[in-house]
């Protein structure tokens, strides 16, 4: 009884610690980027994704978590996206949130953090998709921290602020809160999808699926 004493007690305490740990990595982001920690859509805390893409107050908000160096991202964003963002997000029917899930090399956290250093300089959803119009081969080069600066200049960002934002690591804690977030809604592959109404209602799309099953989950959902 005393070793199984012990051993609760020792699961507590990393349970504890987790907690703790994650309220500490948010109130730092939080009191350095000044942001609103109370943003969620259904169960998942959307405030250190992205800026949301769409209208807010549209009825369907859709999650993304992903990867730059993800192949299937890759395809979703080159077959699908498209379509979803014709016919929802600019028609106020939905919305769309990117949430880091950036783990497949080491270039991954690299490119997600600069997408914030972009989004300073009201470029988000450019170099975003400059990113995924990009990729090449995981940790291939392609997004280490040369290639990232020459995104940005190629967008025209102010490079002074945008390499000291790529080179102090400013958003490293940002999205390493998007990762845990991922991981907390049982996101373990990349792109995952939540979909979620204006009830509160919520479905898991996983993988780079076609247009017509985002069609058909987001009707049901309107």
């Amino acid at each position: 009884m005393k070793k199984k004493g012990i051993i609760f007690s020792g699961i507590a305490a990393i349970v504890i610690i987790a907690i703790i740990a994650s309220i500490s990595v948010s109130q730092s982001v939080n009191e350095s980027l000044n942001l609103d920690m109370g943003q969620t859509h259904g169960t998942v805390s959307t405030a250190m994704g992205s800026p949301i893409l769409g209208s807010d107050s549209a009825p369907i908000t859709i999650i993304e978590f992903g990867d730059y160096q993800c192949h299937q991202c890759y395809n979703w964003f080159h077959n699908t996206r498209d379509s979803v963002v014709e016919n929802y997000i600019e028609t106020g029917k939905a919305n769309l949130v990117f949430v880091d899930l950036a783990f497949l090399g080491r270039d991954s956290p690299k490119a997600a953090a600069a997408t914030y250093c972009a989004e300073e300089q009201g470029k988000y959803w450019e170099f975003h998709d400059l990113l995924y119009t990009s990729q090449e081969g995981i940790d291939s080069g392609w997004a280490n921290s040369e290639r990232l600066k020459a995104f940005a200049f190629s967008l025209g960002l102010d490079m002074e602020l945008f390499d000291s934002c790529i080179d102090s690591g400013k958003f490293n804690k940002r999205v390493q809160f998007n990762i845990n977030e991922a991981k907390k809604q049982g996101a373990s592959a990349t792109p995952t999808f939540i979909i979620v109404n204006s009830n509160g209602q919520q479905q898991k799309l996983v993988g780079a699926q076609p247009y017509a099953v985002f069609k058909d989950v987001i009707d049901s959902m309107i």
